[in-house]
């Protein structure tokens, strides 16, 4: 079950040139370079696809690489039409999405892979569309809430406030690499914005 939204020690990473906006969102996607990291978990990944048209955002899983690749084509088409100034600023957001298991659910899921103790889930693609649907309306919830994280510079403020943001480029969450703490599992959700002005 989804139970909160954390913003880490640096959530924001500033994306200063068109290379590296690729290269970000290669990664995210494990293709190119970073195919060698997609490991059988990738097919857990949500991510944010458009039509042909780039206008209706969707998201959803991939099953093969051909699929994300795909996935990277349209972005970069997306790309092209909201004409991203770097120098304004483009960043990556990242943010922590904690999930737990019911009191007492923990053992039926543990096993041992690779000499690690670890848990494994059976989870429908629509359970999964649900765990990131959770996930995005907590990031929403951030700015109805008007939270403020004191550590933030006033700039970074302004984007978790979603002021300073002048479309989502990308979002995906990604749930090929789940952390497992006593709090419960954790798993990454990224978003690349366009800004109004760099942080």
């Amino acid at each position: 079950m989804f139970d909160r939204l954390e913003f880490g020690m640096k959530p924001f990473q500033t994306i200063s040139s068109e290379e590296k906006l690729d290269e970000v969102l290669a990664w995210l996607l494990r293709i190119k370079t970073f195919r060698q990291y997609a490991e059988k978990t990738i097919i857990n990944n949500v991510y944010m696809d458009l039509d042909m048209l780039c206008k209706n955002p969707q998201f959803k899983r991939t099953h093969s690489v051909i699929d994300r690749e795909g996935i990277y084509a349209r972005v970069q088409r997306y790309k092209k039409r909201l004409q991203p100034d770097y120098d304004s600023g483009l960043c990556l957001e990242t943010v922590r999405c904690v999930f737990t298991l019911p009191e007492g659910e923990a053992e039926k899921y543990c096993m041992t892979h690779d000499g690690q103790e670890t848990y494994a889930f059976i989870m429908s693609n629509r359970y999964i569309l649900g765990l990131f649907t959770h996930c995005e309306a907590a990031r929403k919830s951030v700015v109805m809430d008007g939270m403020e994280i004191g550590r933030l510079a006033e700039q970074e403020q302004r984007i978790v406030r979603l002021e300073n943001v002048r479309n989502v480029l990308f979002q995906a969450l990604l749930l090929d690499d789940v952390e497992y703490g006593k709090d419960g599992l954790s798993a990454n959700l990224y978003t690349i914005y366009c800004l109004n002005e760099k942080g």
